[in-house]
């Protein structure tokens, strides 16, 4: 994920949106004041280390941790939620930014943007295992399961890098063009999608054969970075840095669902697939929150949670909310948040 300078200004707020048709592109914006989150802290530790820029974090819930990326100390930070304690800071991560836990290899996947690898790290002893080639500034990744395969957003070197996880090697590199975004896995389609920031479109990979099926144009993105797939519904959300968008796009036809003015500089998207809650969170360190139905997308809150909050985390479990901070009070800290309702 990109690291601009975190700006303030009046928050933009959508309204209500029912998704139409699958031929019908519904657009809601406006501007009205924001509700707080209806959120409350339940605990904020202390992550260790210096109070330095923080970036992904990926929940293993089978083991109960989270694995959060500290770029700026070059260290995977590893949380235990139910103790609510660090257990291990894994060094030797030059400047890591994506962070992927697969609970059923039992290892963790970091891209390291200081090296341009992709670090493996066992989940069980926490110590590193391999180091691959990641490109030129390797970041997001996901994991298609079926073919045993990572995929590796290269930002600026215009493609996917693809590891298979059973040697930890490169086995291809699909190029897209222009900066990559986020990379994430659907498990109904069983295929890749990728955001293309340059182009505004929506990069669709099948990882049987590492080739790209279809490119869908995205009206109105602009630097489409941030990418959540909902599966179930067959719809992408996806969160656009460059004009502080949300758009909802029917991954079945490729139309726009709907627009949503959104947190500012907008990065990390998470859900709460049970509450249906979608967290958007920005560099500006604003969130926003909408709340999703079968054929609907509410916009219901928005708020300044803290400087550079832009990296947000969802326990299934629990519903736990994990906001990683990278200086409050001069400490990086996890601050552990809990829907009110």
């Amino acid at each position: 994920m990109k690291n601009p300078i975190a700006r303030r200004s009046a928050w933009t707020m959508a309204a209500l949106c029912l998704l139409g048709t699958a031929t019908t592109t519904a657009v809601a914006m406006g501007t009205m004041t924001a509700d707080a989150l209806p959120l409350t802290t339940i605990a904020e530790i202390p992550l260790g280390g210096k109070p330095t820029r923080l970036d992904y974090a990926s929940l293993d819930a089978r083991r109960h941790l989270l694995f959060i990326a500290h770029l700026g100390d070059s260290e995977v930070v590893v949380f235990d939620t139910e103790t609510r304690r660090v257990v291990a800071r894994i060094p030797g991560v030059g400047r890591v930014h994506g962070v992927l836990a697969i609970p059923e290899l039992g290892t963790v996947y970091a891209s390291a943007t200081g090296t341009n690898e992709v670090v493996a790290i066992d989940a069980t002893t926490r110590k590193i295992t391999g180091r691959m080639p990641g490109g030129v500034y390797p970041d997001g990744l996901a994991y298609a399961p079926e073919v045993h395969k990572l995929y590796v957003s290269d930002e600026h070197g215009g493609t996917d890098t693809v590891i298979d996880t059973r040697s930890n090697t490169v086995v291809a590199t699909v190029k897209i063009g222009g900066d990559i975004g986020n990379t994430q896995y659907d498990p109904v389609s069983h295929h890749i999608y990728v955001n293309a920031q340059s182009t505004a479109e929506l990069v669709e990979i099948d990882p049987v054969t590492d080739a790209i099926v279809r490119r869908i144009p995205i009206p109105g993105a602009r630097e489409n970075h941030g990418l959540l797939i909902d599966s179930g519904q067959r719809r992408a959300f996806i969160a656009c840095q460059g004009n502080n968008q949300l758009i909802v796009l029917d991954l079945t036809t490729g139309a726009v669902l709907a627009t949503f003015g959104v947190a500012k500089d907008p990065d990390v998207i998470a859900l709460d697939p049970d509450r249906h809650d979608l967290y958007v969170a920005g560099e500006s360190g604003e969130v926003s929150l909408f709340r999703l139905g079968p054929g609907s997308v509410t916009k219901v809150a928005e708020q300044e949670l803290a400087a550079y909050a832009h990296v947000v985390s969802v326990n299934p479990a629990n519903h736990e909310v994990y906001f990683p901070l990278q200086n409050q009070g001069g400490r990086a800290v996890l601050r552990v948040s809990m829907p009110i309702h």
